[in-house]
């Protein structure tokens, strides 16, 4: 790398600020090659960062942060932020154990004012800070940069309501879209419009005119300002945010520094006289500037390593299909046979394996966009007349529709099938990603049925189990490749709540769920070697738990121990030892699986202790001790 670029010489938005104007461009070019090399190493979120240098860039050159707030929505395209602010060099370990996060986390920099893996919040947090500067008297705004997709979250329109309503002067919300299909012509001359709008000579000519027509008989301000809002209409969609109370600028070109400088600079000073809250829309392009991303932005958007120059990826190591894929084949040949089944998505189409369902069944494919809430309860309302919605949600993601998954679909017993993909350790996406609660949200409601299978074979019969079964019905299971097992031709539903013994012993019991059971398998292989008979059973469902295998089980061995990818408390440990109790057998037991802590990017099985020599060490060392009572 060239040690004379700009951004070299950048620890911080200061160092930038020093900078003349005519330099700017040059950094955000810098660090959008920077990225690009950088990336191509490590992996990590690509198109998104690329698109939004100059806005992250023109905000930080303009703006006092961090005593000017900046909260990004989501996170994924904040490289370039991260970049200004001191963490160039930590890219080489980005989502690594010990190294940055691929998000934003306040515990990382100062710069960073909200963390977020979900999108949707950064209004709501930017009005919070906005008001909390407030209610103290300090100086400063706050910046809200939200995606097109990411404002399609029900809680984005809320914020902006609020926002409206209490004429937050201190607030900028930074519309970035790069989908919005606007004529050239048309976008040019309203950019140059909504600039020179917001110059200073344009609002005092305003203003005078203003008064010149509350001086004229008759109503003519209230005309000349439909005549405003008409021009409005006609060259920018800004109508709704001023109906909600926003002064809207745009839209811009976001990817023209000086265009973003000048409006951005526009926009401090109606800050300062008292305008906001203010919303810029600017049109970007994911991938700008580097053309492989331009032309497939949803291909590089997370990407592994690639070369820059092609912009081919690292070839993949050949091994089972995923998890993923194989949710996609079973739910599209399920599909075939019957018609009722529709699949449901919350703007996660690829990643959800829902994007091959929607080729073959256009018209029974939904993607209600970034709504997880208005997701479940579509679903609902599918239920009601009849139909087999399978509402395919990351499980870190269904956590935002908790409410409608109690009140809308289980309180009234509804037909709906979850498909929790990523359910468990995510790597490198780290904390914000986990899928490590569903089974804690999920096994204490009323009418559902909460399962998970040991490998991608089993996966295809739960989905049907799922499916048949008329009520609510949730399956977990991880991201990335399944156990490598054959898959069996015909899918049949497995009996609702039947466990698998699939290893019989006598000093121990092993209760195992999902990706655990094959670990727990070998576990006892190295167990047997120490001269200790451990039985292992394939849980299958968290709820019904099998009691009729379970409890002879238990009665008949030492120690019971459980063991699952998600957190100990509220899980699926919990679950067996409430069977126990409420049995009133007195059994030593333990529960392995993630402790109560948040559990950041670069954790894995092995790290946590929930591997196969994990398992057999806790086992061993539980046998060793004299307790009987229950363990954590």
């Amino acid at each position: 790398m060239s040690e004379d670029r700009l951004l070299h010489q950048i620890d911080s938005p200061a160092d930038l600020r020093r900078l003349p104007k005519e330099q700017v461009e040059r950094v955000a070019d810098e660090i959008r090659h920077e990225i690009l090399e950088r990336v191509s190493q490590t992996g990590g979120h690509l198109a998104s960062s690329l698109g939004a240098v100059e806005l992250i860039t023109a905000i930080h050159y303009v703006f006092e942060t961090p005593q000017d707030r900046l909260i990004l929505d989501v996170g994924h395209q904040g490289y370039p932020h991260k970049m200004l602010t001191g963490r160039r060099e930590g890219f080489e370990g980005i989502g690594q154990a010990e190294g940055i996060s691929k998000f934003l986390r306040r515990s990382e920099s100062e710069f960073d004012h909200f963390g977020a893996g979900h999108a949707g919040t950064s209004i709501s947090a930017a009005l919070g800070m906005a008001r909390a500067k407030h209610h103290k008297g300090e100086p400063g705004c706050t910046i809200a940069l939200i995606g097109d997709g990411s404002i399609t979250a029900g809680m984005a329109f809320e914020a902006l309501n609020h926002a409206g309503h209490l004429q937050e002067k201190n607030l900028v919300v930074v519309l970035n879209d790069n989908e919005m299909s606007i004529d050239p012509n048309v976008g040019a001359l309203s950019s140059y419009l909504s600039r020179k709008m917001s110059a200073p000579a344009t609002r005092r000519i305003k203003g005078w005119a203003k008064e010149l027509l509350e001086s004229m008989p008759g109503d003519m301000l209230h005309w000349a300002r439909k005549a405003e809002e008409s021009l409005k209409v006609f060259f920018s969609p800004g109508l709704l945010f001023e109906a909600l109370g926003f002064r809207y600028v745009g839209p811009i070109q976001g990817h023209r520094m000086d265009v973003v400088l000048e409006t951005f600079e526009n926009v401090k000073e109606m800050l300062a006289q008292g305008s906001g809250p203010i919303l810029v829309h600017a049109l970007t392009e994911k991938g700008h500037g580097y053309e492989p991303a331009e032309r497939d932005p949803l291909k590089y958007h997370g990407v592994t390593q690639f070369d820059v120059g092609t912009g081919q990826f690292a070839p993949k190591k050949p091994g089972p299909p995923a998890y993923t894929s194989v949710f996609a084949d079973t739910l599209i040949r399920l599909a075939r046979e019957d018609e009722r089944i529709v699949g449901i998505t919350a703007a996660m189409a690829p990643g959800t394996g829902l994007d091959r369902f929607q080729k073959e069944f256009p018209d029974r494919f939904y993607d209600v966009a970034i709504a997880e809430q208005h997701a479940v309860t579509f679903a609902a309302g599918l239920a009601t007349e009849g139909m087999k919605p399978v509402a395919a949600i990351y499980s870190t993601f269904l956590q935002r529709a908790y409410d409608q998954v109690v009140h809308d679909v289980c309180l009234q017993n509804l037909d709906v099938t979850f498909a929790l993909d990523r359910a468990g350790l995510v790597g490198a996406d780290g904390a914000t990603h986990q899928g490590l609660y569903d089974i804690a949200y999920l096994r204490t409601l009323p009418n559902a049925v909460v399962m998970a299978p040991k490998d991608e074979n089993e996966l295809q019969h739960m989905l049907e189990t799922a499916i048949t079964y008329p009520g609510p019905a949730a399956i977990r299971f991880p991201r990335g490749g399944g156990v490598g097992v054959p898959m069996d031709p015909e899918i049949k539903a497995i009996p609702l709540g039947e466990a698998e013994l699939l290893r019989d012993g006598d000093d121990v019991l092993i209760v195992a769920l999902g990706t655990m059971v094959h670990p727990a398998l070998e576990a006892a292989v190295e167990l047997a070697t120490q001269g200790i008979s451990a039985a292992v059973l394939n849980a299958r469902f968290v709820k019904p738990l099998d009691q009729a295998r379970l409890l002879p089980l238990a009665e008949r061995c030492a120690a019971v121990v459980t063991v699952e990818e998600h957190t100990v408390g509220g899980g699926f440990g919990g679950a067996v030892l409430e069977a126990l109790s409420t049995a009133g057998l007195s059994v030593k037991s333990r529960c392995l699986g993630v402790p109560d802590a948040l559990i950041e990017h670069g954790e894995s099985t092995a790290t946590l202790g929930l591997d196969a020599p994990g398992i057999a060490a806790s086992v061993a060392e539980l046998l060793r001790s004299g307790a009987r009572s229950s363990e954590v």
